[in-house]
């Protein structure tokens, strides 16, 4: 018998488990928050993002003076440079224990080099239940996708050439994680994925994950590139969501775009998105506070 890798002591560590994008406990997007004292090793916050199961569980130490915190983001399989519910819900806790008396407080979290700012405030009702909103800056829009070299992206994702909105193109947004955004008109409860490698499929546009969006209906869907997790509701896809509406004039210019998430894993979800006078996509939803932990 293989011997278990050894791990520093996580006696002690607390952890939180809150829901993003709701302010229903129980509903919306859950997430693990994790609080070390002091930075953790990448494989044991790898190892601790499996034991909890969410779709991402984020690590958040201090870093400098203020509301200033370094955060790390892992899935089950990976380490992520961006992601939207985990930053947002991280941003709630943090002022469920440490601005709990104040209405509003701001909140700086470090990914990397690349620094997150988040507004958060205290909603009226339960204890614990606030909205928290973040700049994801501007989206970068890659270049649109011909009609031959989209077929392949919507067969993979078990759609054919009747789910597609004739009216816009396949295109890869980012602010933070490109995503290769899959224009439908109807079909999402088809949407599923079926290729056997479509991580290295989308690679070949410039994509990490795919986001399929009923245009209309502003209703999105999207899964780990293997196609075994649902996510419930995706920040990080968010930003680029609302980025391609206002690009191609789906949206106006100043509104705030409602996109639901969710509805196929009996957790539905409700993200805002709207652009500032600079161009930035501000992604906002609620958080609720459910429950804390502690390893033994």
């Amino acid at each position: 018998m293989t011997a278990m890798t050894t791990m520093p002591p996580v006696t002690g560590l607390q952890y939180y488990q809150v829901d993003v994008f709701t302010h229903e406990a129980m509903a919306g997007n859950g997430l693990s928050v994790f609080l070390p004292e002091s930075p953790l090793p990448a494989r044991l916050m790898q190892r601790l993002a499996i034991e909890m199961r969410q779709f991402e569980s984020i690590f958040i130490t201090p870093d400098g003076p203020g509301n200033r915190f370094e955060a790390r983001i892992f899935t089950m399989d990976e380490e992520l440079d961006f992601a939207g519910h985990p930053l947002l819900g991280a941003a709630g806790l943090l002022h469920h224990l440490h601005a709990a008396d104040q209405p509003a407080a701001d909140w700086t979290l470090m990914l990397g080099t690349r620094a997150v700012a988040i507004n958060t405030t205290r909603k009226e009702g339960p204890q614990g239940t606030y909205n928290a909103s973040m700049n994801q800056g501007v989206a970068s829009v890659g270049a649109a996708l011909g009609h031959a070299d989209s077929l392949p992206f919507l067969a993979a994702l078990g759609l054919g050439a009747a789910q597609l909105d004739v009216r816009f193109p396949l295109q890869v947004v980012s602010t933070g994680l490109p995503y290769l955004l899959v224009p439908v008109v109807g079909g999402l409860e088809r949407a599923k994925i079926v290729h056997p490698d479509f991580e290295t499929l989308l690679a070949t546009a410039g994509a990490k994950f795919a986001y399929v969006l009923d245009v209309s209906a502003r209703e999105g869907r999207t899964w780990d590139n293997a196609g075994l997790v649902e996510d419930i509701a995706t920040g990080s896809a968010a930003g680029p969501a609302g980025a391609y509406l206002l690009h191609h004039g789906a949206a106006k210019a100043n509104e705030v775009i409602t996109l639901r998430q969710g509805r196929f894993a009996g957790r539905p979800s409700r993200i805002t998105v709207q652009a500032n006078a600079a161009g930035e996509m501000l992604v906002s939803g609620g958080v609720v506070v459910l429950a804390r932990g502690q390893l033994l």
